[in-house]
């Protein structure tokens, strides 16, 4: 199914476009919640904090994807909108090689340096070997990881947004299966887990390089190209925000992980853990959503169609608003069969567990309009406004939060912080929506 990015589009089309991206991410999402309920129902809830203490690293090839996918997606659908198919090709290849070079760096790097990475993220004597064991196997893969992450987001440009939600299927079926036969069937524990994301992630890799490396029935194809810094600098910039989104992530998980286990130690840690894999579900509507909408705002961006542009951004903002009060209902009404799947089997963490969990979703409210928000000015080619409302929603607002509300509120200070980050992020989203609506006529 090709879907086209030109003409009208009504909240049917509109949602129809946006689904195969959302329904991708939330499989991805959803394959991490299997790796997590077996590792901690069948390996223990040791080797699962170790787990989610390692998983910070795991983002930093989400990361390059995302700014590297975002950026030149906001480069080459623009290009698109102009008509210019060619120039687009040559843009998207070259983006390929370069995340192939950076997947080569990133896998042997990693893996050299996962004890130190282990001690870098506070890993005690107990959980360092696990640590080690699972990141090192995850490190060997990040080659294929990487350039999965920056097919993912192509693929919408490629007017293919289903082929994303395929791959995902392929790559987390392989997973799930494979998590089965490692850790329930071959009793391989933590290192089974590492293989069966790995191997997942091989597939999701290979899968999608296979398909634009011949002639195909999209928009995009590999081709010979040649080295441009300045497209490479634009979509660096470009997809900035996106890199600090994920990479900010990756901090503040870390930073999380070392004030719980200073506060309630491994229990804490676990409880976390739980509830970033649920919450992440959640999450990925928003994501995908951004993630969908952002070439059909480049596109009629570029094609300098102001009226659909209006019509777009008011719709986006509906949605958003909409979804965060259902999502944080839902949320809230399924925390406890939700997180009893991975702790119920230890009352006290179960209980720490919903206790944390239900003051953490109230940021759901917002948190749709601040992430769509962000995307919206990389769509535009704005990576500078697009950057600060990231940056300033996760390293200066959540990762202040995070130290300082513990000093008053405990551990229900750790919980509420990504709250008071999205409250505040709020502000400064409707503030450049508002002030920059004249300037893209939107």
């Amino acid at each position: 199914m090709s879907l086209k990015m030109s003409g009208h589009f009504t909240y049917k089309r509109l949602l129809r476009f946006v689904i195969s991206p959302i329904l991708m991410i939330i499989c991805t999402a959803v394959y991490g919640v299997v790796d997590g309920f077996f590792i901690s129902n069948y390996v223990g809830k040791v080797p699962f904090a170790a787990v989610n203490l390692v998983m910070p690293v795991d983002l930093v090839p989400v990361a390059i994807g995302f700014m590297i996918g975002e950026g030149g997606n906001a480069l080459i659908s623009k290009k698109l909108g102009e008509n210019k198919r060619g120039i687009a090709n040559q843009y998207f290849s070259l983006l390929i090689y370069t995340t192939a070079v950076i997947g080569v760096v990133l896998s042997l790097a990693g893996y050299a340096f996962t004890p130190v990475i282990a001690d870098i993220l506070g890993a005690n004597d107990q959980l360092k070997p696990y640590c080690v064991e699972y990141g090192r196997i995850l490190f060997a893969a990040q080659f294929f990881y990487v350039l999965q992450n920056i097919f993912q987001s192509f693929f919408i440009a490629a007017g293919k947004p289903d082929l994303s939600l395929k791959v995902s299927l392929l790559s987390g079926g392989i997973n799930v299966l494979l998590d089965v036969l490692f850790i329930v069937v071959l009793q391989w524990g933590v290192a089974g887990a590492a293989w069966a994301t790995a191997l997942g992630q091989v597939a999701g890799g290979m899968a999608p390089l296979a398909y634009f490396a011949r002639k195909n029935s999209s928009l995009l194809q590999i081709t010979r190209t040649r080295l441009n810094l300045p497209v490479l600098f634009k979509t660096f910039t470009n997809g900035s925000s996106d890199m600090v989104s994920v990479l900010s992530a990756s901090v503040i998980t870390a930073l999380y992980n070392y004030q719980l286990l200073s506060i309630a130690g491994e229990d804490g840690v676990a409880a976390y853990g739980a509830i970033m894999y649920i919450t992440f579900i959640f999450m990925s509507i928003y994501l995908g959503y951004a993630s969908g909408s952002a070439p059909l705002i480049s596109f009629q961006y570029g094609a300098k169609n102001h009226e659909e542009l209006h019509n777009l951004v008011r719709k986006s903002i509906v949605l958003m608003l909409g979804l965060g009060g259902i999502i944080t209902v839902v949320a809230e009404l399924a925390a406890e069969p939700l997180l009893g799947a991975f702790v119920g089997y230890d009352q006290e963490l179960f209980s720490l567990t919903v206790h944390g969990y239900c003051m953490y979703v109230l940021a759901f409210l917002l948190m749709g309009l601040n992430i769509w928000g962000a995307a919206l000015f990389t769509a535009l080619n704005n990576g500078l406004v697009s950057a600060a409302i990231s940056f300033l929603r996760t390293f200066g607002f959540e990762m202040a939060a995070v130290l300082l509300l513990p000093i008053w509120l405990g551990i229900d200070g750790i919980w509420i912080s990504i709250f008071v980050a999205e409250l505040c992020t709020c502000f400064i989203t409707v503030y450049f929506m508002v002030s920059k609506r004249e300037v893209y006529h939107y």
